[in-house]
């Protein structure tokens, strides 16, 4: 939610799937949805899960850690007839892997993704426990942009976080992804994009809250390959609107001028 909330702020035409409970925090986060634009008929209910609410924590450094509950209701999404046509006319398709931990939303996504041809983005978004290699390995198998962070990629390659290009170089040959970006916190971002490599130093800023920093950093590439821009370029803008969103409190500040303009948003 948070990228495709982000996603909306840059000016993209969003829909986004989910399911809640029919509790009072369902009812809740459909308005919520209704309020910021993403609600398109792509929200179902469930009479027996509840809605999920997570538990953010963050340390003296800002650095987030979660608690997140099981079974809800978005481990439980279906496949329905909107939800494929949805993806079908879709450009491109944001998923993760913590949304697989449940074989009904996992059979969901591998079905969405099986009948479109959008553009098909993998956030890795590691949560333990709620993973499996095994998992991963298929997620990633299917898609054109993979994105996960430093301590990901040396998890799954079980390299060395000192040499990233050796690490992207194995992990692309293995997967055959079309774009691999791996985030390096306050340090930028590397990426592998049409055989060659991209790199970032990243913003130094004072980190208040991460919760989301990535998720905007991911909006704002998926924006930029999306509207075929240079990769440096995508990477410049990622890296500074990843770094707006840590030195904020809560994960969708609002775009200041700064913000807007390197965005070039009206």
């Amino acid at each position: 939610m948070n990228v495709a909330r982000h996603l909306g702020q840059q000016g993209a035409d969003v829909l986004f799937a989910s399911r809640v409970g029919t509790d009072e925090s369902g009812k809740g986060l459909v308005e919520f949805l209704k309020t910021n634009s993403l609600y398109g008929g792509l929200i179902q209910g469930d009479t027996e899960l509840p809605t999920c609410e997570v538990t953010v924590q963050l340390d003296k450094d800002g650095h987030a850690t979660y608690i997140i509950p099981q079974p809800v209701s978005w481990d439980n999404i279906q496949t329905d007839n909107t939800l494929i046509q949805a993806a079908k006319d879709a450009s491109a398709i944001v998923y993760g892997s913590l949304a697989c931990r449940d074989v009904t939303t996992r059979d969901t996504l591998l079905n969405v993704l099986n009948e479109t041809m959008a553009l098909k983005i993998f956030d890795v978004n590691l949560r333990p426990p709620h993973y499996t290699l095994s998992i991963i390995e298929k997620l990633a198998a299917g898609a054109d942009v993979i994105k996960m962070n430093d301590d990901e990629a040396v998890l799954l390659t079980e390299g060395d976080k000192g040499n990233l290009r050796e690490l992207i170089t194995e992990f692309q040959k293995k997967h055959r992804a079309k774009t691999i970006c791996v985030t390096r916190g306050e340090n930028g971002a590397i990426v592998w994009h049409q055989n060659e490599f991209f790199e970032h130093p990243g913003f130094k800023v004072k980190v208040v809250d991460t919760v989301g920093a990535g998720d905007s950093f991911l909006a704002t590439f998926i924006n930029g390959l999306l509207n075929k821009q240079p990769m440096p370029q995508i990477l410049e803008k990622a890296c500074a609107v990843g770094a707006f969103v840590a030195e904020k409190r809560g994960a969708n500040p609002k775009y200041d001028e700064t913000v807007s303009k390197l965005l070039q948003l009206k």
